[in-house]
């Protein structure tokens, strides 16, 4: 399937457009291809485009005055990816949005999206609901951050996207569940021992 079919079926699971609708649609739409550890958003620079991976691995992470790095956010396939603090309020990005594999990344430019909102309602309710399931997504996270032991939070991703686990960097996944990559390296040897 090709990158404008994808996300017509996936914009189809949420909201029902005409033929001209999707069209419209389809025309504000850019597709880039970008390579392993390019960044599409850096701080200090507006965050201008949505972006939906058709193909491919990002992240989000911030640095920390000390230079480390936190990872707030993965996508992959059929996942959306901004720094959505930059995008929505169009200020400068606090964040890196950078991709860990070679990656196909449909984007939606910040005002073509108001365009778009005015133009077709129901895009309005297309972005209602991305936006509340990232929330709630968000809101999951950071609970267990703080109600969870860091195994709990590993065996509980694993259980969850053990798909993003096989295709990151094992020093983003430590970073996204706070902890260091040799008490990852730990956690998933005696995950791998239990099994055998």
């Amino acid at each position: 399937m090709d990158e404008l079919s994808t996300i017509r079926n996936y914009v189809a699971r949420h909201i029902d457009l005409t033929l001209e609708e999707q069209e419209y649609f389809i025309s504000l739409l850019r597709i880039i291809k970008v390579k392993k550890k390019q960044c599409i958003v850096q701080p200090e620079f507006t965050c201008k485009h949505r972006s939906y991976v058709f193909k491919g691995a990002m992240r989000a992470y911030l640095v920390d005055n000390s230079a480390n790095e936190h990872t707030i956010a993965f996508a992959i396939d059929d996942w959306w990816i901004s720094d959505y603090n930059s995008y929505i309020f169009q200020q400068p990005a606090t964040l890196f949005v950078e991709a860990l594999e070679e990656s196909i990344l449909i984007q939606l430019d910040y005002n073509a999206e108001q365009l778009l909102k005015e133009t077709i309602p129901k895009f309005e309710k297309f972005f209602r609901i991305i936006t509340e399931r990232s929330f709630a997504f968000l809101q999951k996270r950071m609970l267990s951050n703080l109600s969870m032991t860091a195994e709990e939070r590993y065996e509980d991703f694993m259980n969850k996207y053990s798909k993003i686990a096989l295709r990151v960097p094992q020093y983003t996944l430590a970073s996204y569940l706070g902890m260091s990559t040799e008490y990852l390296s730990k956690l998933r040897n005696n995950r791998v021992s239990k099994k055998s």
